[in-house]
């Protein structure tokens, strides 16, 4: 691009008046500028407490605007971030005074229910894929709220509702088209450009920009057999043992995970909930939805209940939704670690903890792993180790952003002593909110990988162009 653009020498940049002009003669998506009318509202990620100030906004309408974005970016040295839905818990969808390539409005999906694939845009939404492929009974293995962006969750991983029958989102990833820091669109797959392909199932956005993915696809819904059930927070201290056994012992066709949690005094809430601390039960079996309701009705009977969502949940996509209107607006801070066992000094450690929470909206998070996600070698994707059976978020979000700082202290307090636990170890990076830099939460989630990775780097982003990530820098 011919448009002259000074950079500091950390990246960021004001563009003049003029040059944002040039700039929108160029660019088919939008492009928003500080002041702009709507400048605010392009530059907001989900997680409030992320507060930059981009130097541009560009809101790309196709793989055209991409590869001009990124081409400027790396032509003038400015810092690059790529926003999909969004939701990451670290910002990595913005940075201050440099240019984000935004892709919401590239999110079409196109179902082949012959072939059983989906093909998505990189600013789809899990919601938006289930709106077309449930009308064929398919679905992708994604995330656990419908608004979670599926470029950003696939490229990091992606547990979610199926993983325990078909593996994280990154394992039904067919291939994908990628606009390189080069400037160049590229196609990875297992036959083209397959160390591009192995370094994007897990490695997050180091590489390029994916513009473009194809999964498989699975049959399930749109009616699935689930669990969504309520119980007093006090009852987990009884009720995490008797989930645990039956998580284990119930089979791949079920993901299930337990939580602990606040719920608002909201109108809109069932009135026995409204206002309540809770411990949360949740399963859904991958199969047919008659085979599986008796496994199911042994996840709702575990104890007696202030009330039972199941009902009101009837098919795939209300569960995949069922929580969005309660994720958002927070200023969040959240870490994982990853445990081997949950043994009774573990249980006792998160009762205790859930039970004395600085904030309702902290949310405990235990999913059970393992299954067809355990069944993938960590050498096979750059995702790394998958031989632990359960993982521990402690996701620790707030209303009031004058309680973030202690809400984020808290976490980092009760992660450093949950790394104490028997067997925990390693960081699901989708849900750390720590500095993209850090090395050590890198090597926590890579291990062996990790040289590989920098290989891989080097060859297709040398100048690491893409480092608003979970950066991990070249060979």
């Amino acid at each position: 691009m011919s448009i002259s653009v000074a950079a500091t020498q950390s990246g960021t940049v004001r563009f003049e008046d003029d040059q944002v002009a040039e700039l929108r003669t160029v660019f088919r998506g939008q492009v928003y500028a500080p002041g702009d009318p709507g400048y605010d509202e392009m530059r907001a990620v989900e997680n409030l407490a992320i507060d930059c100030r981009p130097g541009l906004v560009i809101r790309c309408s196709g793989e055209a605007d991409v590869i001009d974005g990124v081409r400027l970016a790396r032509e003038r040295g400015l810092l690059l971030a790529v926003r999909g839905g969004g939701h990451h818990v670290a910002g990595h969808g913005t940075v201050d005074g440099g240019l984000v390539l935004d892709l919401r409005d590239m999110n079409a999906v196109w179902v082949d229910p012959v072939n059983k694939s989906v093909r998505v845009q990189g600013g789809a939404t899990w919601g938006q894929v289930d709106r077309e492929a449930q009308v064929f009974g398919l679905a992708v293995p994604g995330g656990v709220v419908s608004t979670t962006g599926v470029g950003g969750l696939t490229l990091g991983g992606g547990i979610g509702w199926l993983h325990r029958k078909w593996g994280l989102a990154c394992d039904n990833l067919l291939s994908a088209q990628v606009v390189l820091a080069s400037g160049d669109l590229v196609t990875a797959s297992a036959d083209e450009n397959a160390d591009l392909f192995w370094a994007l199932r897990g490695g997050g956005g180091n590489f390029g920009v994916a513009v473009d993915l194809t999964f498989t696809a699975r049959e399930i819904g749109p009616s699935v057999a689930l669990a969504v059930v309520f119980h007093e927070a006090s009852a987990g201290r009884e009720l995490m043992p008797k989930w645990r056994d039956l998580a284990l012992r119930c089979g791949d066709e079920v993901t299930t995970r337990a939580l602990y949690w606040s719920l608002p005094a909201a109108p809109d809430l069932p009135p026995p909930l409204q206002g309540k601390d809770v411990f949360i039960v949740a399963a859904l079996y991958a199969g047919d939805q008659q085979e599986g309701q008796s496994t199911i009705e042994e996840f709702r009977g575990l104890g007696e209940p202030l009330f039972d969502m199941s009902e009101h949940l009837p098919h795939y996509r209300a569960l995949q939704a069922g929580f969005d209107p309660l994720v958002t607006g927070h200023h969040s801070y959240w870490k994982s670690t990853y445990l081997d066992e949950l043994n009774d000094e573990t249980l006792e450690f998160i009762h205790s903890k859930a039970m004395s929470r600085p904030d309702p909206s902290v949310l405990i998070h235990v999913p059970i792993m393992g299954g067809a996600t355990a069944a993938v070698p960590a050498e096979d994707t750059a995702f790394g180790d998958r031989s632990a059976p359960f993982m521990l978020s402690i996701d620790g979000n707030t209303y009031d952003p004058a309680n973030y700082e202690a809400v984020r202290a808290w976490v980092q307090d009760t992660m450093a002593e949950a790394g104490r636990l028997q067997g925990a170890g390693g960081a699901y990076l989708n849900f750390s909110g720590d500095d993209a830099t850090d090395e050590t939460v890198l090597r926590q989630q890579y291990g062996g990988n990790l040289a590989r990775l920098r290989a891989v780097k080097a060859t297709y982003d040398p100048g690491n162009l893409f480092r608003i990530n979970n950066n991990i820098t070249p060979a």
